[in-house]
């Protein structure tokens, strides 16, 4: 159930605004027709009320042969009248408070004409039969007569107000009153309105919550690309308050952790610097003394020592650079890093320079080049370059003959310091740093690198960079 639920803010907030949208509407539309349905029956009855006075006001003085005429005479199909010595209205009960109240009015009115009793009632429609229809032709008449004509069918299909009163001599009035159809909140031309209204509203939403929930979404890209490089341009503070607080605040956010950073890389690249003069003291000592195994095995301890501060000097002397990015001949520089290797081939059939430009820094580049290909021809005895390139990527691939990597351990190789006991230990390789430095240099270049086991054996190395604009 929860896979089909929304994941983001902005939809939700959304969502809400279209359900309330959708509540607020039917309510209204609900109590509009309620309240025009009220409205229509207080005019029905005041029009029941006005003519029964009219009526009755010509007909008091009026003999009962006199009255039986007139009433003949003012009768129509629609609006039938007659005088009877039996009320068409049978019960003396009303149907409902508020016709009885009607009855009650009626009588006080019509007392001073002699009206003893009032009696009303609300008849159903009775659907005319389909002969008795008559459909006139539309093209040949105006918009007031179809007005006209359209609240005559009303009338014809709508309930009507039955009503009985009597005179003073016994004698009974009926009449029937039709009652005015209320007319349908929602109509043919109303609807295009209403869907107007409604797609302006959804989309003065949509435009609200894009204004509202950008400070989020920058702020989502800004830490992941802090994330990539901690070098990358700060935002610009500008837009909204509460935009260029939320940039203000990732800018110092991100200025403290470079700034902590930077601390600890060159706290690390001094101390590594500093051991390298009681490093030279030790070894020329060392250099007295005469030919034994202690002596060997001092020499080759300080040696570990030795390469253990220049890589930390390398590691950290990188990280605190300040080289610019420039296009970079991709093709150019793969083919100086190999041709330093005599156990590296590169097979560049297919590619051409002037398709694969990148944008980086040069020699941080060259370095993760360099890092990769030695990695492989270190620990792979030899090495198979190629490059390809897609719409908007390079990719210089890497494959070597060497042992290759536990799956479990792929993406470990990259933490600092690491290695495999196996097959890289430090007599036989670095310590730990070389693709270290190179991934750290594809990612502020805007690229990765992703390591895989070949199927016959070997390992697959892949750079990815993005082509230059």
């Amino acid at each position: 159930m929860r896979r089909f639920l929304p994941q983001t803010l902005p939809v939700w907030v959304l969502l809400i605004v279209i359900a309330g949208l959708l509540v607020s509407q039917v309510t209204t539309l609900f109590l509009v027709a309620r309240d025009r349905a009220a409205s229509s029956d207080v005019v029905d009855y005041y029009r029941l009320n006005d003519r029964a006075f009219a009526v009755v006001q010509l007909l008091y003085e009026a003999t009962p042969q006199a009255r039986s005429a007139m009433a003949s005479g003012l009768s129509s199909s629609e609006y039938a009248l007659n005088i009877s010595d039996r009320p068409v209205v049978t019960s003396p009960i009303a149907q409902d408070d508020q016709l009885a109240e009607l009855e009650d009015i009626l009588v006080g009115r019509l007392s001073r004409f002699g009206i003893t009793e009032a009696r009303v009632r609300r008849d159903p429609v009775v659907p005319p039969s389909r002969s008795a229809r008559h459909t006139p032709d539309e093209s040949d008449i105006g918009e007031v007569e179809k007005d006209l004509l359209a609240l005559t069918a009303g009338f014809a299909q709508g309930d009507k107000l039955t009503a009985s009163i009597q005179f003073a001599d016994g004698q009974w009035l009926n009449f029937a009153e039709p009652m005015i159809p209320p007319g349908p909140v929602l109509s043919p031309a109303s609807l295009p309105l209403y869907a107007i209204v409604a797609g302006l509203v959804v989309a003065m939403s949509v435009w609200s919550l894009r204004r509202l929930t950008a400070p989020y979404r920058m702020m989502e890209s800004a830490v992941k690309r802090i994330g990539e490089d901690l070098k990358s341009p700060p935002l610009a503070e500008a837009g909204s308050r509460e935009i260029r607080a939320a940039a203000h605040a990732v800018n110092t956010m991100q200025a403290r952790l470079r700034a902590y950073v930077e601390d600890r890389e060159q706290l690390a690249a001094a101390l590594a610097h500093d051991l390298r003069t009681p490093i030279t003291r030790m070894r020329l000592r060392l250099e007295l003394l005469r030919n034994s195994s202690v002596r060997s095995a001092l020499a080759a301890d300080l040696a570990d020592v030795e390469a253990i501060a220049s890589s930390v000097v390398d590691f950290a002397t990188f990280e605190i650079s300040e080289e610019s990015a420039e296009r970079i001949d991709f093709l150019s520089l793969v083919e100086s890093v190999a041709d330093a290797y005599s156990e590296v081939t590169f097979d560049e059939a297919g590619v051409h320079a002037r398709e694969l430009v990148c944008l980086a820094r040069p020699v941080a580049l060259k370095r993760c080049v360099t890092n990769l290909v030695q990695n492989a021809v270190t620990y792979g005895q030899r090495a198979r370059l190629s490059l390809r390139h897609g719409d908007d990527r390079i990719v210089l691939v890497i494959e070597d003959e060497g042992p290759g990597i536990p799956q479990a351990k792929l993406d470990a190789v990259f933490s600092p310091f690491v290695r495999l006991e196996s097959s890289r230990s430090r007599e036989t390789g670095g310590l730990g740093l070389g693709l270290t430095i190179a991934r750290n240099i594809a990612r502020a270049a805007g690229g990765d690198i992703l390591l895989a086991n070949r199927p016959g054996g070997g390992l697959e190395t892949q750079l990815s960079l993005p082509l230059a604009g």
